[in-house]
């Protein structure tokens, strides 16, 4: 069986991001002193590495070896962004990124072109992505306090769009690479 070169590529995009996720929140886990979200970015960074992993064993299992991405979501939204320079900002890029993982996710693995496996496997990441969205958007509201919730909402509307910005650029690169996106049902 040949191996899917592009498929291989979307999928090391997929582990990319797992990592670059799993960085961030080891960061955080170095810096932050507040002992219930030690234990939550524990577990979270634990699910971050598992997803990489399972990527990395997708690509192997497709006969294929991970791919270098060096302008992958993550990296892309953070030249947008730039450094976040609070614990604020870490956590609604977090949430924002997670939201992104969450629906990219789901709009693959509703896609007619995917196989059995690879469903499963966007299924098993998804599963985790909606307690990560959660657990991050509560401690960052808790700490923004109750003054400081309309400050929460401007941050992740201003995150939330730059997120679409930087999706549309790889849904195009997607297309040019695929002839559609798979956030969405190809043209027959």
């Amino acid at each position: 069986m040949a191996v899917d070169e592009k498929l291989l590529t979307l999928f090391s995009y997929y582990r990319d991001a797992e990592i670059r996720g799993a960085t961030l929140l080891l960061k955080l886990m170095q810096r932050l002193d507040d002992p219930d979200a030690q234990v939550k970015l524990s577990k979270h960074l634990e699910e971050e590495t598992h997803h990489a992993w399972l990527w990395t064993k997708r690509i192997t299992d497709l006969g294929g070896v991970p791919v270098r991405v060096d302008d992958g979501y993550q990296r892309r939204i953070g030249r947008e962004i730039g450094i976040p320079k609070t614990y604020e900002q870490l956590f609604a890029l977090t949430v924002v990124v997670e939201e992104r993982a969450q629906h990219r996710y789901l709009a693959h693995a509703a896609s007619p072109t995917v196989d059995p496996e690879t469903r499963a496997l966007l299924h098993e990441v998804t599963k985790d992505e909606k307690w990560h969205i959660a657990w991050m958007e509560n401690k960052l509201r808790e700490m923004a306090g109750s003054e400081g919730q309309a400050r929460v909402d401007d941050l992740l509307a201003r995150y939330r769009e730059v997120d679409r910005r930087v999706f549309r650029e790889l849904e195009a690169k997607e297309r040019e690479a695929f002839g559609f996106s798979l956030s969405e049902t190809p043209a027959s």
